[in-house]
């Protein structure tokens, strides 16, 4: 397969079923899932939330195991990670399939996909560490859709690309159980956790989710020592109020001020086809709202002439990488994760 940088790449119909992780045994054949946070009770012959785990005689089983619907190299910039291998390319994989019903989703066509026959192209874990390796990709990226409902594909794979010296990456929605999220520690090394509201009218209304065990998987994930950035894409009349941003803000730094917070602006997509764009000046009134919280790193995305991407030492002012869409144009550290004012920062280079 040729890979096309930056842009999605279908596949075909190919069989993926395989016999899930983190799930227990009821009466009468029923299973119960305990991957994410819906903790879905599943009728034989029935699927979860996410429509790719089915019960089948009283055994849970994935059903995209195995089967890519798109996979690509993107810069680590476009997860987005800041802070984590900063300026390297990541192999990004996706099945089709989710636990959220987002009405803005940007890549519905794969996230919410799912028909009768599971569509994908077949690739199995170690070729894909072949690829990224081959295409000199530093990581995998699990992404595009999301990545807990093919975790055992995504486990598996990052097992062997640890083995292989790459690193792993989710992007996620953070619906993670606990239990999830313990499989995880040293296997995964860093997340983007969207964090798309701090209401969870909005989650319930919006996403047909709740919004605590996201701040749940932000809390465990972070104890686990994996690297995390949050995310909330702003929506005008949604999300965007100077309560519910320094809501999101104070949360962050209760667990560390040095969490990246990236804001990126809405564009009117899938079942909110009619709501405004998010101009500009909402995304700087965001970032002065997290900064005057106390953040130390408040990015603004998908802006253009953005003025908002570069990192700078929160104790000297120095641009220690200035970036340029998703393109690092310098880094300039003293050595690994120092300034040179002498302060050791919160980045990981390669």
């Amino acid at each position: 397969m040729k890979l096309l940088k930056n842009n999605f790449r279908i596949g075909g119909n190919v069989l993926g079923r395989k016999e899930a992780f983190l799930y227990q045994t009821l009466g009468d054949n029923m299973v119960k899932c305990r991957l994410c946070a819906h903790r879905c009770r599943i009728k034989p012959g029935a699927t979860g939330i996410c429509r790719v785990r089915e019960n089948k005689e009283g055994a849970l089983y994935t059903l995209v195991y195995g089967k890519a619907i798109a996979r690509n190299v993107d810069p680590m910039e476009k997860k987005p990670l800041f802070h984590f291998l900063p300026g390297t390319l990541s192999y990004s994989l996706a099945t089709v399939g989710c636990n959220f019903r987002c009405r803005f989703c940007q890549n519905w066509e794969i996230s919410q996909g799912v028909k009768d026959n599971i569509p994908g192209e077949t690739i199995l874990p170690e070729k894909i560490v072949e690829e990224a390796i081959f295409y000199k990709c530093q990581s995998i990226s699990y992404t595009y859709t999301e990545p807990t409902v093919f975790f055992e594909y995504a486990y598996e794979t990052a097992e062997i690309a640890r083995e292989k010296g790459l690193r792993n990456v989710f992007v996620t929605n953070g619906y993670q159980t606990p239990e999830t999220v313990a499989m995880m520690k040293g296997v995964i090394d860093a997340a983007n956790i969207d964090l798309k509201s701090f209401s969870d009218d909005f989650y319930s209304r919006v996403c047909q989710a709740h919004l605590e065990p996201v701040l749940e998987t932000i809390r465990n994930m972070h104890n686990a020592g994996i690297t995390i950035e949050v995310t909330t894409l702003v929506v005008p009349g949604e999300n965007d109020s100077p309560d519910e941003l320094k809501g999101i803000a104070e949360f962050l730094v209760s667990i560390s001020a040095d969490i990246p917070w990236h804001l990126s602006a809405f564009s009117p997509c899938h079942q909110m086809q009619d709501a405004r764009s998010t101009p500009a000046e909402v995304i700087h009134r965001a970032i002065e709202v997290g900064k005057k919280t106390g953040l130390n790193y408040v990015y603004s995305g998908n802006l253009p002439q953005n003025s908002c991407e570069d990192s700078v030492c929160p104790y000297c002012g120095k641009t220690i990488i200035a970036r340029s869409w998703f393109g690092v144009r310098k880094i300039d550290l003293k050595e690994k994760s120092y300034c040179y004012c002498g302060k050791k920062l919160p980045f990981e280079l390669s």
